[in-house]
């Protein structure tokens, strides 16, 4: 139940989708709305996605977010947070991403999901996720929050869709059946310095459970994942402030490496 009215929920669904066209930084939400809650926070994120379809955009897929535990201890939250990633967010691996178009992008490393059949919770489990999964993908993820500074709380970030930006998907998938994603290693480069490494079991443990974690907290709302799906899964990296002039590589394990450069 939200306590916005449907008029706020718009208006602010319109103040955060012109300040990500505009790169222009803004003062988090609930400084004025202090009283917002999660299914405020979630309605103004929906807005905002019937804002970019009615422009044309295409939505092509969902991302999870704070899925690291030491994220959600830091924040003190005991679930991750969901959004939504577009068609123009997309760049080629090996692409350049243009700086002038963010307010100040950082990159962290996923392994993204592309299910086959549906997922909905509740009470979906990894199991299920890994039955449902058609293939595994190395993805980078480009995070550029619309609020000044990164400073945000988190029913401010889940309006704003989750700091979403640009991603890069890998060549190279995978069945993730008989893949150890949860030790599969990850080595992230900075301009050919090693900035950060990980493994699948910073996300949740496993990296499905991310993917079930998002089935459960969809279910609950009513909705499913829908087969085909594509789905970031969330940072098994922290994330890493990037500038004009950089080159980041990514080496994942068994699935290649993802690479982009910011001009």
């Amino acid at each position: 139940m939200t306590t916005l009215d449907q008029s706020t929920i718009q208006t602010l669904a319109v103040h955060l989708e012109s300040a990500e066209r505009e790169r222009r930084e803004v003062y988090k939400i609930t400084n004025d709305y202090p009283n917002m809650d999660w299914d405020d926070a979630y309605a103004i994120q929906d807005a905002i996605r019937a804002l970019k379809e009615a422009q044309g955009v295409r939505i092509s897929g969902l991302k999870m977010g704070l899925t690291s535990m030491a994220k959600l201890r830091q924040m003190g939250v005991d679930s991750p947070i969901y959004g939504f990633i577009t068609d123009y967010g997309s760049v080629p691996d090996g692409g350049e991403i243009p700086v002038n178009q963010l307010i100040h992008p950082k990159v962290e490393a996923e392994i993204a999901f592309v299910t086959k059949r549906p997922l909905k919770g509740p009470g979906c489990h990894i199991a299920e996720v890994l039955a449902a999964t058609d293939f595994v993908l190395p993805a980078v993820e480009v995070i550029d929050s619309r609020y000044e500074n990164f400073r945000f709380d988190l029913k401010s970030v889940i309006a704003d869709n989750t700091s979403s930006a640009r991603y890069v998907l890998g060549g190279c998938y995978r069945s993730p059946i008989g893949l150890d994603l949860k030790n599969l290693g990850v080595v992230m480069e900075k301009n050919g310095e090693v900035v950060a490494t990980a493994c699948g079991a910073a996300v949740l443990g496993h990296p499905a459970q991310s993917v079930a974690m998002l089935a459960n907290m969809l279910g609950a709302r009513g909705r499913e994942i829908p087969a085909g799906t594509l789905i970031l899964t969330g940072g098994v990296t922290e994330a890493i402030a990037v500038n004009a002039g950089d080159n980041i590589n990514v080496r994942f394990q068994h699935l290649g490496s993802v690479s982009m450069r910011f001009v």
